[in-house]
C-alpha cells in the first residue's frame, strides 16, 4: 500500500475526498467522471489514486473497481461519514427531484462562450431547501444573477409565495424559465458587464449566483449583487465558487476580490454544489454566504470588465480586434459621407444620437447585436460581429431580427466581410421610427399605454427577446 499511502499523505488534512474515491471503488464499477463528481476530488487527484491502485483494479465497459479478491486489504481505508440533514430532505422530495431532473434535461445547452457547467438536480433542490430553511422567502425578494441551473424553479416549487426575479444573458434560458414557470418568475435580460436593469437595482433582499470562477467574474457578479440589494448591510449574497485544493492560491485571489469589495464571509459551506463537469475543481463548489459591509454599499456599482470567463472569445485571455477589421468597419460606416463615431459596446444608458456609429461586437455570443440596435440611436450603425452569429445563421434568423427592429432600422447583412470569420451588419434609420424603439431606455409605462403589467417597470432594452416579439406586435 506504499504508493496509496504516499498519495494520501501528500494531500494532508484535506484527504477526505480521496477516501471517498476508495470507498466508491469498493462498490464500483465507476467511471472516472462519477468518481470525481461523487467524491468532490479534483480529476488529477482521482487519477493519482487510480495509478496507486492499478495492480488491484478491475476494469470493464461499466468502469473501474477494486477487484473483489483485493477488497480485504482496503478495509482500513475508511473515514466515518459526515451526517447531512439536507441529503435526507432531498430524498424526501423524490417527486420534485424527478421533476427538476426532467426540466434540467430540457433546458437549452449553455452557450459555449459563457463557460457554464450545469449543476446536478440534487444540487438545485439542495439550494432551494437550504434557502427556504435559512430565510423567510415569503417576505424576502430573491434575485438570481443568471439561472441556467434553474434554481429559481426549485425555489418556486419549495416556496410558492416567494417573490423571485431572474436576470440572464442567455435569451433561451429566459424563454425557457417563462414557459416552465407559467410566468410566475419576473425576468429581465442583462449582461452584467454592461449593468443591472434599473428595475432590478436596489430591490432585492437576497441575491443568489453561480458566477464565472475567475477573480474578475466573481468580483463583477458580487459587485452587481451588492448593487441589487435594497439595503446591502441587511441583505445576503450567496455565491457558488469552486477551486482545486491543488491550487489554493486561486481561491485566495477570489476571496481577496470579495473582501476588497467589502463582503464578510458569514459562512462557507464546502462542496455544497455538485456539477455534471468541471472536473478540475472536483465537479464541486462551495457555497459562500456573504454579508455586505458599509464599504460594499459604496463600491457596488462599478462597471465590469469585458473578459470574465476562463475560455472562449470573452475570456480573460482573448485578444482585441485587429486594426484591419476595424478599418473595414469604418469604411462601410462612413459610406455616403457620414461623420464617423466609434463607441464601445454599451446599451445601459441613452447616448446622444449619432451620425454614423461603428461598434466592435466580435465577442458577441448572441445577445449583444439586438440590444445594441435597440439601445443606440444613429442615422447609421455599422456593427462588426462573428460570421457565425446566431442572428445571421440563415435567412429565417436574419428575417426575425429584421422584423424586430423594422420600425427603427433597415438592416443589411454583409456575411464574410471583411474576412471569412467576421460579418458586418449595417442599420440605416427609417424616416419615421417608432417612439417605443427610439426611447428604449425609458420605463415602458412612460412610453406606451398598452404594456403587460409585468413589463411596465422594465426598459425596452431589458425585456427578454421572446417578450419583445409580443410587445412590439401589440
Amino acid at each position: 500500500m506504499t504508493a496509496l499511502d504516499d498519495v494520501l499523505a501528500a494531500h494532508g488534512a484535506g484527504v477526505r475526498p480521496l477516501y471517498e474515491v476508495i470507498d466508491l471503488l469498493r462498490t464500483g464499477p465507476r467511471e472516472l467522471a462519477d468518481l470525481v463528481r461523487l467524491s468532490a476530488a479534483p480529476r488529477r487527484s482521482v487519477e493519482d489514486v487510480l495509478a496507486a491502485l492499478e495492480a488491484d483494479l478491475e476494469r470493464s465497459a461499466a468502469g473501474v473497481r477494486i477487484s473483489p479478491d483485493a477488497l480485504p486489504a482496503y478495509e482500513t481505508y475508511r473515514l466515518p461519514r459526515l451526517p447531512d440533514p439536507l441529503d435526507d430532505a432531498v430524498a424526501a422530495h423524490s417527486d420534485l427531484l424527478a421533476e427538476l431532473a426532467t426540466q434540467i434535461a430540457a433546458v437549452p445547452p449553455p452557450l459555449a462562450a459563457l463557460d457554464h457547467v450545469q449543476a446536478t438536480p440534487e444540487t438545485v433542490l439542495r439550494r432551494a431547501l437550504w434557502l427556504s430553511a435559512r430565510y423567510d422567502l415569503r417576505r424576502a425578494r430573491l434575485l438570481f444573477l443568471g439561472d441556467h441551473d434553474l434554481t429559481s424553479l426549485a425555489v418556486r416549487a419549495v416556496c410558492p409565495e416567494a417573490e423571485l426575479t431572474v436576470v440572464d444573458l442567455d435569451e433561451r434560458v429566459l424563454s425557457y424559465l417563462d414557459a416552465t414557470s407559467g410566468r410566475t418568475i419576473a425576468l429581465a435580460h442583462t449582461d452584467l458587464r454592461i449593468g443591472l436593469p434599473p428595475a432590478v437595482a436596489g430591490r432585492a433582499d437576497l441575491v443568489f449566483s453561480d458566477p464565472p470562477y475567475t477573480p474578475e467574474g466573481m468580483g463583477l457578479f458580487a459587485a452587481r449583487a451588492v448593487q441589487a440589494l435594497r439595503e446591502p448591510t441587511d441583505g445576503r449574497i450567496l455565491l457558488a465558487y469552486g477551486y482545486s485544493p491543488r491550487h489554493p492560491a486561486l481561491g485566495a485571489q477570489v476571496q481577496r476580490s470579495l473582501a476588497t469589495l467589502g463582503l464578510t464571509f458569514e459562512a462557507i459551506l464546502p462542496d455544497f454544489n455538485r456539477y455534471a463537469g468541471a472536473q478540475a475543481v472536483g465537479s464541486a463548489a462551495d457555497l459562500y454566504v456573504c454579508q455586505p459591509t458599509a464599504k460594499a454599499k459604496k463600491s457596488g456599482g462599478r462597471k465590469g470588465k469585458a473578459a470574465i470567463y476562463t475560455h472562449g472569445p470573452q475570456s480573460v485571455e482573448a485578444s482585441g480586434t485587429k486594426p484591419a477589421l476595424l478599418s473595414a468597419l469604418r469604411e462601410i460606416a462612413t459610406d455616403g459621407g457620414l461623420a464617423l463615431e466609434t463607441r464601445p459596446v454599451d446599451w445601459s444608458a441613452s447616448g446622444p444620437e449619432g451620425d454614423a456609429v461603428a461598434m466592435d461586437l466580435t465577442a458577441d455570443s448572441g445577445p449583444w447585436l439586438l440590444r445594441t440596435l435597440l439601445g443606440t440611436n444613429a442615422r447609421r450603425l455599422a456593427l462588426l460581429v462573428p460570421n457565425n452569429h446566431p442572428d445571421l445563421a440563415d435567412a429565417a434568423a436574419q428575417t426575425a431580427l429584421t422584423d424586430l427592429v423594422a420600425a427603427k432600422y433597415r438592416l443589411r447583412f454583409l456575411r464574410s466581410t471583411p474576412d471569412n470569420r467576421h460579418a458586418i451588419v449595417t442599420a440605416d434609420a427609417v424616416e419615421h421610427p417608432s417612439e417605443i424603439l427610439t426611447r428604449a431606455h425609458a420605463r415602458l409605462a412612460n412610453v406606451a399605454l398598452d404594456v403587460p403589467a409585468d413589463l411596465t417597470d422594465l426598459r425596452l432594452v431589458d425585456v427578454p427577446r421572446h417578450r419583445l416579439v409580443e410587445l412590439l406586435e401589440r
